[in-house]
């Protein structure tokens, strides 16, 4: 583990003479209220190193360094958010090995498996939920993080090759860059929708009352432990709860021990008691507007259109355009086509 600002700063040497590393992270999301970075990998030839951020270092040589080299990811969206929160800058080159095996028209492109059919390797399973803010990390943990970054320098030679021969190199870049834009991307919550979990639309306003309110408990319980909120209690728990409080029944989950217990019964109390006009508003519908029958017989003109596509060139259609897109470019013309890339644009062709 590299925990001193004198081994960072051989790392970042390192790192600044190459030409690109692997690099992945591993936060504590499933063992948190507010997940932190806890690991940062760097896969360098002949060596894969270990980064702790919770050693009390200096990051800053290692993210400058990170910025001015290419990295190769594997699914590089949640590997950028962390790292943009660690403060990383612009990064110069980001080679994401899931969206290279996807354009080269891999039937598996989830890290494993391309590990096995590439290697002829089989990575352990199991411990993608580990707290992997424990230390000492421990042999086990430490060589399954290796293993994140051991193989993608030479799976995104393999994979650039064969996009090479495919004439396809560029439409990586394309994609990348837009990956790497979309991490940039914080989605702010919205304090009067948040609380609505999946199975929520479901609920009468006044239910829909009780739900928010135990939501808001539960974030606080969470928050007060540092746990992630469904360790207190599941999405479709506190759905059930609002339910059957709503019909007056007596609702006290035995997974709820002592003063945690009662916090939850006075705030499901204090929403059965709010009047009509405080229970929260159903939500708007957000149906997408039905399509003209020409704007349906221009999105299954395209649709035709990518489909041949993409049998032609052996890839998912969706990766050249989902339906969503397609609809966008049926009712909005040239601003809708100009929302995809370039090289997906030229595979649809004229929005007329």
């Amino acid at each position: 583990m590299i925990e001193t600002q004198a081994a960072l700063a051989d790392l970042a040497a390192r790192i600044a003479g190459a030409d690109r590393v692997g690099v992945d992270t591993e936060a504590d999301s499933m063992h948190c209220y507010r997940e932190k970075v806890c690991l940062v990998q760097v896969g360098l030839p002949g060596a894969d190193e270990l980064v702790d951020p919770l050693a009390g270092v200096d990051l800053e040589p290692l993210l400058d360094a990170l910025e001015t080299t290419g990295m190769v990811m594997h699914g590089a969206d949640f590997d950028l958010r962390m790292l943009y929160r660690l403060g990383l800058g612009e990064p110069s080159a980001v080679f994401d090995t899931m969206i290279a095996a996807r354009l080269t028209g891999a039937g598996k492109y989830g890290y494993a498996a391309l590990v096995a059919e590439h290697f002829d390797v089989a990575l352990p399973k199991g411990l993608q939920t580990a707290n992997w803010a424990r230390r000492p990390l421990g042999p086990k943990l430490a060589e399954y993080a290796r293993n994140d970054t051991r193989y993608l320098l030479p799976l995104a030679d393999r994979l650039e090759r064969r996009l090479e021969e495919l004439g396809r190199r560029e439409w990586l870049q394309q994609s990348c860059r837009r990956a790497v834009a979309a991490a940039r991307v914080v989605r702010a919550r919205d304090p009067e929708t948040e609380w609505r979990v999946k199975g929520s639309l479901v609920l009468g306003s006044r239910a829909s009352a009780v739900l928010r309110a135990l939501w808001h408990w539960r974030e606080d319980e969470a928050r007060t432990a540092d746990k992630p909120p469904f360790h207190v209690m599941s999405n479709a728990d506190l759905v059930d709860a609002a339910q059957r409080l709503d019909l007056g029944e007596h609702v006290s989950p035995r997974a709820l021990r002592g003063t945690r217990r009662a916090r939850f019964s006075q705030a499901a109390d204090a929403a059965l008691a709010l009047d009509r006009d405080e229970w929260p508003a159903r939500p708007a519908g957000r149906a997408r507007p039905r399509l003209t029958k020409p704007q349906e017989k221009h999105v299954a003109a395209l649709r035709q259109r990518r489909d041949r596509a993409a049998k032609e060139l052996a890839i998912d259609a969706d990766l050249i355009a989902p339906r969503a897109a397609l609809e966008r470019v049926a009712t909005e013309g040239k601003e809708g086509l100009d929302a995809l890339l370039p090289w997906q644009q030229s595979l649809l062709g004229s929005p007329d």
